[in-house]
């Protein structure tokens, strides 16, 4: 009796290693498969990164050498040095973020006071204008910018026709009434954050006496910091990389992004250069100095970004 029960205690033990090892090799299989699986994705996503960066600082002799493919044999800045002139870089880089944080915060202030109306507000025709809000999310701005563009270039404010084209006050009013860039997808995040916090708070701000702009600003946008960082995100690299809205409304008025654009061309007239490679490696240097501030802020606050994509209303 006793040698049965030790030969039953032992082939159980065996067995149960033997599951023990076998589950042990299937996490270490799936490990392996997603980490080639992430590997594959990020090199996808970095690859084109990566050239660009090297090319920014490749000299012409490296376009020419076959033995170079990533790293410069011989670096230069002169790329770097042409395309901070012909960008006009400072003032320009400067003007970028003035418009950039303004647009960002005004954004910020009417897309949260629409969700917070959609969220908590019951009135006729609540349900079409929101679905009106998540049309302009799905359907590209190309298809209404010639109503917009002509409605700007002769805006009629009191009888009198203004033209608002090549001037802020387009992209201003835009933005103002609720259809900027990406203001749909803006005002549908603080929807849903919204709806998601309890009604006692509010209901509690009410019987202290505030009203409801004042329950607004003093009690549910400060229970808002996570949806309003993922939107200050969201905003602040959609304006600073806008070249559709710029390019159609303020032509003149140029951004970096819209300077990035033209400076191949810029360089190719005012150095009479023919050679498109050597233009390739202005427009990445370009590049370069275009991502570079909005990639420091990323950085900065990747922390708090990542923290307000997991609480904001994108997840709920």
């Amino acid at each position: 009796m006793i040698n049965a029960v030790k030969k039953f205690v032992k082939r159980f033990a065996t067995t149960n290693n033997a599951h023990r090892a076998m589950r042990s090799a299937q996490g270490f299989a799936m490990s392996v498969v997603r980490m080639l699986v992430l590997a594959g994705v990020s090199y996808i996503i970095l690859s084109p990164i990566f050239g660009i960066v090297s090319n920014a600082f490749k000299s012409i002799s490296d376009i020419y050498n076959p033995l170079v493919y990533l790293i410069p044999e011989k670096p230069t800045l002169d790329n770097i040095k042409y395309a901070y002139l012909y960008m006009d870089y400072l003032p320009t880089i400067i003007r970028t973020f003035l418009y950039t944080i303004g647009m960002t915060l005004l954004q910020l202030l009417v897309t949260s006071m629409v969700g917070y109306g959609f969220a908590r507000f019951r009135f006729p025709g609540r349900e079409v204008l929101f679905a009106l809000v998540i049309v302009t999310i799905v359907i590209p701005a190309q298809i209404y910018t010639v109503p917009l563009y002509m409605q700007f270039l002769y805006f009629n404010i009191f009888g009198f026709q203004i033209n608002l084209i090549d001037t802020y006050w387009s992209v201003i009013l835009l933005t103002l009434t609720g259809v900027g860039l990406r203001s749909g997808l803006y005002i549908y995040i603080f929807r849903q954050f919204f709806r998601g916090l309890p009604k006692e708070i509010e209901e509690a701000a009410l019987i202290d006496g505030a009203g409801q702009l004042r329950t607004y600003i003093t009690v549910m946008l400060p229970n808002a910091v996570s949806a309003i960082i993922t939107v200050v995100m969201f905003s602040f690299v959609w304006q600073y990389n806008d070249t559709y809205y710029a390019s159609v409304f303020m032509p003149t008025i140029n951004s970096l992004s819209t300077k990035l654009v033209g400076v191949g061309l810029v360089y190719t007239a005012r150095e009479n250069i023919r050679d498109p490679n050597m233009v390739r490696l202005i427009t990445n240097a370009g590049i370069v100095l275009t991502i570079a501030p909005i990639l420091a802020v990323f950085v900065a606050l990747q922390r708090y970004f990542m923290e307000g994509i997991e609480r904001s209303g994108i997840v709920g």
